[in-house]
């Protein structure tokens, strides 16, 4: 049996599966946490990464390996390779104000048009403008900038700072692809180049930046031989995993939300709802992300104070609409739209609708309207859905398989339950190998379709619009 490993470094923990290049299937598999916080020191993540790894059974018998990891995060390294400071993550929402400085040094329509995207709180070039504003003696002091899974792979190679690694800091290994470049507010995924005075307004001086690696391309081996990917960002790596092709949108309802779909053609996005990603593949990947996913359905289940399994009863105990409840779940700022100080609302509360059952479904109805309200912006830049495939850890959730094809236009599908950002990352190992892209797609079944209630949307449209001004 021939193998290969993919890695999923998360917010919350490190995730390893070891797959059969043969078959795709799992045959063993290791986890380990993440601190908590939005912002880590990456030693963290390499430490969670050795333990994930030992759990699943080390990487002496497997070929290759790739790491997807969370999105945009801001590693700064010194010139010996040492971390800088702690990296700030994506949901690290300091640096909104510097996000709203640099579109109005740059313009909008300019950062769409060079990377596709106009850069929010989350992006790493706003966080280097945080940095050289508030930190001028770190951002002084830096000399590359990369990304999570960059960092990780970089560590894989056996590369970092003297005495704490094998090779040392050699900077031609450091490496990254074109899905998580495309996160970074300096990067074009059309051209697949960097836009150098974009990183250089930020930070005030131009530092190294990853060499790109292509789809299928090894980036180098571990010391131990093992051949390593390109790796990529999360979202990129999830798609892989599932097998997602044009007129497929994934949903996932994770610690964020997230809608995105595989596009032969590139979004430029000036209104900044729609990010245009590139993809794994070497197609792109417009995606509108959420801040608010499944933290509002675990607090509001714990402000009921019921398990998950009684939460969903509960939410399906109440009537489409939640008795006139309407949540807008804008608990801690927002991203689509981008909203980076408001808060959540809960609106049209009676003595008659004040029950934990309606509560509990206007939580669950109001995290997949902000999706829907995602999904529209994602359709106004060409994707034009054939399905929905729904995945993330509430994607488990009775109530929301069972809610979700109310508010849907469209065919949704659940793929069978699995770590798909890791298991893209195992495509990618097994695309080093092989030569080629393997066809592993997991099986999905369809979700029955319910009565629609597109008054829904219409209902939260119009408060999201009256209290926040969203159009």
């Amino acid at each position: 049996m021939r193998l290969v490993a993919g890695v999923d470094s998360s917010t919350q923990g490190c995730k390893v599966v070891v797959r059969d290049l043969d078959t795709g299937d799992v045959v063993r598999q290791g986890q380990a946490g993440h601190p908590d916080g939005t912002e880590v020191d990456p030693e963290d993540w390499w430490s969670a990464l050795g333990e994930a790894l030992e759990q699943a059974g080390g990487l002496g018998d497997v070929e290759a390996i790739s790491v997807g990891a969370q999105q945009h995060g801001m590693v700064v390294l010194d010139s010996a390779g040492r971390v800088i400071r702690p990296a700030m993550l994506w949901n690290d929402t300091r640096s909104a104000q510097a996000a709203e400085t640099l579109i109005a040094e740059v313009g909008a329509d300019v950062f769409a048009a060079q990377t596709g995207s106009v850069p929010s709180a989350s992006f790493t070039i706003t966080k280097l403008r945080w940095l050289r504003d508030h930190e001028p003696e770190h951002a002084a002091q830096v000399a590359a900038v990369c990304l999570p899974h960059d960092w990780l792979t970089w560590r894989l190679l056996g590369c970092g700072p003297e005495g704490q690694s094998t090779r040392g800091p050699q900077w031609d290994a450091l490496v990254t692809d074109r899905s998580d470049a495309s996160g970074t507010g300096y990067f074009n995924p059309t051209t697949a180049e960097y836009v150098p005075e974009l990183i250089t307004v930020a930070l005030g001086h131009l530092p190294l930046l990853p060499r790109i690696v292509g789809p299928g391309e090894k980036a180098g081996e571990t010391p131990g031989g093992v051949a390593v990917a390109c790796g990529a960002g999360d979202n990129a790596a999830a798609a892989l995993g599932l097998g997602a092709v044009a007129g497929d949108v994934v949903v996932s309802i994770g610690t964020s939300g997230t809608v995105f779909s595989v596009s032969a053609v590139p979004t430029y996005d000036s209104s900044g709802l729609v990010t245009g990603l590139a993809d794994a593949s070497g197609v792109f990947l417009p995606l509108a992300c959420t801040l608010n996913a499944a933290r509002v359905l675990d607090k509001t289940r714990e402000m009921l104070g019921v398990g998950f399994d009684q939460f969903g009863q509960l939410a399906l105990q109440a009537q489409p609409g939640s008795g006139g409840l309407t949540m807008v779940p804008y608990f801690e700022g927002e991203l689509t739209p981008n909203l980076p100080d408001s808060k959540g609302v809960l609106h049209g509360i009676t003595l008659a609708n004040w029950t934990p059952e309606n509560l509990a479904r206007s939580a669950v109805e109001g995290v997949l309207l902000s999706l829907v309200h995602s999904l529209r912006a994602v359709e106004a830049h060409g994707v034009v859905p054939s399905r929905i495939v729904i995945i993330g850890g509430a994607a488990k959730n009775a109530a929301v398989q069972a809610i979700a094809p109310t508010v849907f236009p469209y065919p949704i599908v659940l793929p069978r339950a699995g770590e798909y950002v890791a298991w893209g990352a195992a495509v990618q190992a097994g695309w080093v190998v092989l030569g080629s892209r393997p066809n592993w797609i997991p099986d999905a079944v369809e979700l029955p379709r319910g009565r629609a209630h597109p008054e829904l949307l219409k209902r939260y449209l119009a408060i999201a619009h009256t209290v926040f001004g969203v159009e």
